[in-house]
């Protein structure tokens, strides 16, 4: 799995990543939560939080990814080189 975006909240780094089949993952503490087709559904659905559960990295508590402000768009992300 190649990073290839992240951005910071206050549950901590999320990351977009792109697997060697060419699909993209949003990323939280180390797990994939969800495989699609493109960088823009991976981004959008983590930002409306209907991805996998995520678990707060810390605490262990279901986090609503909607509330940490993730922007829905891959290009206001932080590119990681």
């Amino acid at each position: 799995m190649r990073l290839i975006a992240q951005f910071e909240t206050k549950a901590g780094m999320f990351y977009l990543g792109r697997s060697s089949d060419g699909r993209f993952h949003p990323i939280y503490n180390n797990q994939s939560l969800g495989s699609y087709i493109n960088a823009y559904q991976a981004a959008e659905d983590l930002a409306l939080n209907v991805t996998f559960s995520a678990l707060h990295e810390s605490t262990g508590e279901l986090l609503d990814t909607s509330a940490l402000g993730l922007p829905a768009d891959p290009n206001d992300w932080e590119r990681i080189k």
